[in-house]
């Protein structure tokens, strides 16, 4: 019975979303990426203003962040396939920075993929941006730069 409890337990912890830093998410053990994947949009905004040399890639079917690159949805492979061509040539330790923001992000079918193909290209420095909720919410309802 022990044994029974205690995988029903482990079953219930792996599928968790886990929640830090005032009500963020998006830490789920299924979660491709780690912590220090995710880039919170407050940072990316100070960056924006800061004119740092960033590339920002809005791989969902969302308003475009002011200096984002869309590629639609790339839960549709012919728009990963853009997104991966795009890519191509550029060095793997480029600063990638990509969202979608179309639903929350525990849900979403776009942010899986494009991160898995940047990880198979062999990227190491690629950030998810962090949307929580979604674009509306955690971006443009807050006055953040939009195309």
């Amino acid at each position: 019975m022990l044994r029974k409890a205690g995988l029903i337990s482990l079953m219930v912890i792996a599928n968790c979303t886990f929640t830090y830093a005032q009500g963020r998410s998006i830490l789920s053990l299924n979660d491709p990426w780690k912590a220090g994947q995710l880039l919170p949009a407050e940072q990316l905004v100070s960056m924006i203003k800061k004119g740092e040399k960033i590339q920002i890639y809005n791989i969902g079917p969302v308003a475009n962040i002011k200096g984002a690159v869309s590629f639609g949805a790339a839960s549709e492979a012919k728009n990963l396939e853009k997104f991966k061509l795009s890519l191509k040539n550029k060095p793997r330790n480029q600063r990638i920075v990509f969202y979608c923001g179309c639903c929350p992000m525990n849900k979403c079918p776009n942010i899986r993929p494009a991160f898995k193909m940047l990880q198979q290209m062999n990227f190491t420095n690629m950030q998810v941006l962090e949307l929580p909720t979604n674009i509306r919410v955690d971006w443009i309802n807050k006055g953040y730069p939009i195309d």
